[in-house]
């Protein structure tokens, strides 16, 4: 098939152009081309800007693919000019939502995705403007039958990755590990959450190509391993042959403490994230996440020490700092007991 995607370059479709390649479609990647990464030959690139409204469509509307698989829609105006280039073209689209377009909390756990609803609360602008995808989607999905395939991964982990943590301070979970520093862990730690790997995500999205049964559905895709939060810390403690002396604070405390950077906690990752993946196996049957945790920081680890090796100095000071006020407060708390 000839295969368009849109980003290329980002952790997860880094991912699904190497098994495209592998399965010998013929890729082509659209993207700003700010990225310096090395693809197997014969992949071709379109430089561009997607936010260019009417040059992207203009281009988009010259060419012709089998399939577009759209890494980069975060919201409803780009899921808009999506279907403005490709919708008269006869092309697969496939469009990565997320699972925090559902509304929480969930309805059902294990989560199935015919029981859930899309989410509604704009002070989450990164949820709402998922759902906003989805809802602009599936009306056009209803008026224009179009064939279009919404994916929702869940936190999604590989080479590339700029999130992982509840700072999202990538290697600086090793080097605070490393360096016997505390980690901040919101709540007890104890909320189940699906960490999934790169190498599996990829496998839905080229999975789905063509196939005409995933016209107009959506499909979560996660790792179905049981896992906590805290059991990400540990497992880098393990890989690092390190102890991991973990902090707990509370979402809500920490959002006060920097929304920007913890409302994800608050609004999404507070709620348990366990997933069946039966309505995407009823497509793909040999579907599965075989990555598991511990083998997916292994790699992550790799990847780090080799490419990634830098330390935030902005959070791992506002780590410090948020250590040295859980100190303070639970010292405060236990002069409090002996009154």
């Amino acid at each position: 098939m000839k295969v368009l995607v849109l980003g290329g370059t980002g952790v997860i479709s880094r991912e699904i152009v190497k098994l495209l390649v592998s399965d010998r479609h013929e890729v082509t990647l659209y993207n700003r081309g700010n990225r310096e990464l090395s693809f197997p030959a014969g992949v071709r690139q379109i430089t561009g800007d997607r936010m260019d409204r009417q040059k992207f469509e203009s281009a988009m509307r010259g060419e012709r693919f089998d399939a577009v698989i759209d890494m980069i829609c975060f919201n409803e105006a780009d899921a808009r000019s999506t279907v403005a280039a490709f919708g008269d073209s006869g092309a697969h689209l496939v469009i990565c939502s997320s699972v925090a377009a559902y509304k929480r909390p969930y309805r059902s756990v294990p989560t199935v995705e015919s029981a859930e609803e899309l989410f509604d609360d704009p002070a989450f602008t990164y949820a709402f403007d998922k759902a906003e995808v989805e809802r602009y989607l599936n009306q056009v999905i209803a008026e224009r039958q179009l064939p279009v395939t919404m994916i929702r991964p869940s936190l999604t982990f590989g080479p590339g990755a700029a999130n992982m943590g509840v700072l999202r301070q990538n290697y600086g979970i090793i080097d605070r590990i490393r360096r016997g520093k505390p980690l901040v862990m919101f709540g007890d730690g104890s909320t189940v959450f699906s960490f999934t790997f790169t190498p599996d995500l990829a496998k839905a999205f080229v999975g789905v190509l063509g196939n005409d049964k995933t016209f107009g559905e959506a499909y979560h895709v996660c790792n179905e391993e049981r896992t906590r939060w805290e059991d990400l810390y540990l497992a880098f403690g393990r890989v690092l042959d390190c102890q991991v002396e973990i902090v707990h604070i509370s979402s809500e405390l920490l959002v006060e403490a920097n929304p920007e950077l913890f409302s994800h906690l608050f609004f999404e990752k507070t709620y348990p994230g366990l997933f069946d993946n039966a309505k995407i196996r009823s497509v793909l049957p040999d579907f599965s996440c075989a990555m598991g945790l511990l083998d997916g920081v292994t790699m992550m680890v790799d990847w780090f020490e080799r490419e990634a090796n830098r330390v935030d100095p902005e959070k791992d000071a506002l780590e410090d700092r948020l250590v040295e006020l859980h100190s303070r407060w639970k010292t405060e708390m236990k002069a409090l007991a002996e009154q």
